[in-house]
């Protein structure tokens, strides 16, 4: 086991906390976004994972463009960064709220809308902190965005 990136439970906790940040904030705008304009499901799907790339790809610019990187290259680290923990998170949340029966079609006002988002959040979250940490572990994912943090 490579243990120089220091892959604790704590850190794959952490990654996988900023890449849920910028997943929740994509993935409640689209789902709100998508219902409120009366997108099909499959329509508010899309528009949900797309914005979860964007806020998930753009929390981590921010982070890495503070170190004083250039646009560009800060897009490289977050695209090395986070697209696999998006996927994996996108992939799972999206399976969950479209697995719940109802959950899609409940509206914004409705409970049933909002507890399938946060429980396919939840289940979302369990799954990518070992794959974080796995990818840590070798190097990859959030390790790449430590190398150019300034603690």
């Amino acid at each position: 086991m490579n243990e120089q990136y220091g892959a604790s439970w704590a850190t794959a906790i952490q990654a996988t906390l900023h890449c849920l940040t910028g997943c929740a904030i994509g993935e409640v705008l689209g789902m709100v976004l998508g219902t409120a304009f009366g997108l099909h499901n499959a329509a508010t799907v899309v528009l949900s994972i797309v914005l979860a790339f964007v806020f998930g790809y753009g929390l981590t610019m921010r982070g890495v463009l503070k170190s004083g990187m250039d646009l560009r290259a800060a897009f490289k680290v977050a695209l090395a960064a986070d697209t696999v923990s998006i996927a994996v998170m996108e992939l799972i949340d999206n399976t969950v709220v479209v697995a719940i029966p109802g959950a899609m079609d409940a509206g914004l006002a409705s409970l049933l809308f909002w507890l399938a988002l946060a429980l396919s959040l939840a289940v979302a979250f369990v799954v990518t902190v070992p794959v974080n940490k796995w990818m840590i572990g070798r190097g990859l994912g959030h390790a790449k965005v430590h190398a150019h943090h300034h603690h």
